[in-house]
This record gives C-alpha cells, structure tokens and sequence, in this order.
C-alpha cells in the first residue's frame, strides 16, 4: 500500500508539474530558467516544447555516470511524464488574453509548479534529473548547494536566452518564490519511510 500510496503521488505531482509549466508558457511573461533553455532549443531540433523537456532530461541523467549518481523509478518517470504533460496541457489550454489575465496564469502556473515539485520529491523516488545533476556535483566538488545550483542556473538561462527563450517578469518571480513554496510544500507531501520490522 505504503508503494502503491507514493507511486500515485509521483505520478500527480509529475502531471500537475507539467501542467504548470504549459501555464507559464501560454502567459509568456517568462519562464524559468530551464525552460527558457527548453523554449530555444525546441525549434531548433524540430521538436514539441515537451518532447524537448523530456530529451534534455534523458541528455542531463547521463551526466549522472561520472557523477556516480543512481536513479531512481522517479528519476525515470521524471523524464517520461513531465514533458508529455506539458504537451497535452498546451493542446487544452487556450492563449490568455489580457495582461492581468496572463499574469494570473503566470502566478498560478509558479505556486502549482511549487506544490507539483513538493508532491514529486516527497513521494521518495528519486529525485528529477536536473536536481540529481545538482547535488552530484555537490557531493563530487565539494561547494554549497546554493553555488551549484545558482551557477547550473545561470548557465541554462544565459545559453536558452541565446537561442531566443523567453526572459522576463516570470523568470524574475520564480526565482523569488519557488523555493519558499517547496521548501512549504515539501513537508506537507513527503510520505516517510516505513521503520523496519522488528524480530
């Protein structure tokens, strides 16, 4: 059961992420650093936007070799779900019109993608390939999270800006907030380890 209960988590934690994510696109005040990566490549390889959140997800979980880091059944679904959420939410969503309207989708799509990320990671499954990339090369380097994590980041946001990916106002405000609704989010959602039987 305890299984069962984390698999469904994985899975609509995963959907909902992809959901938000077609959200912030079609408000198109900006997107977050990886997906302004993912927004410039997709023309490029003659590819959907979520069929290309999916192939750099598979590209990035095989820098985890050198890393010695392991996947999890997470780590995989991540790579298969999100992006085929992303895609089928783009084809039932309609194109806001209005600023505030946009804005609305953009403030939705930051807080459900925070809920989203919360419900995934808690499920414990192994974390999403990006954030494995993350905390292997903390463990392999030795340097703080947040120097890591800024510098991946930035690298990401700089190279997608390059190819025409949408900076803006939402890139700014999740930036600003997506940590504070995990780092709320996560508690609520993380399912803990069943204590091993005793003799």
């Amino acid at each position: 059961m305890m299984m069962q209960r984390r698999l469904f988590q994985l899975f609509w934690g995963l959907g909902l992420y992809g959901f938000s994510m077609a959200l912030m696109l079609r408000a198109n005040l900006g997107l977050d650093p990886w997906d302004v990566l993912h927004q410039g490549l997709a023309p490029r390889l003659g590819l959907s936007f979520g069929m290309t959140v999916n192939l750099i997800g598979a590209l990035v979980l095989l820098l985890w070799w050198p890393l010695r880091q392991r996947p999890g059944i997470g780590t995989v679904c991540n790579i298969l779900v999100i992006g085929s959420a992303v895609d089928l939410s783009l084809m039932i969503l309609p194109t806001p019109e209005g600023l505030w309207v946009r804005f609305g989708w953009l403030v939705a799509g930051i807080i459900l993608n925070g809920i989203a990320g919360g419900a995934y990671i808690g499920a414990g499954l192994g974390p999403g390939p990006r954030d494995g990339l993350m905390t292997g090369f903390c463990r392999r380097t030795g340097l703080p999270v947040k120097w890591v994590r800024t510098g991946i980041e930035i690298g990401v946001l700089a190279i997608g800006w390059l190819l025409g990916g949408t900076v803006g106002l939402g890139t700014l405000l999740y930036a600003a907030t997506i940590g504070w609704i995990v780092h709320h989010a996560l508690p609520f959602f993380t399912i803990p380890r069943a204590a091993p039987a005793l003799a």
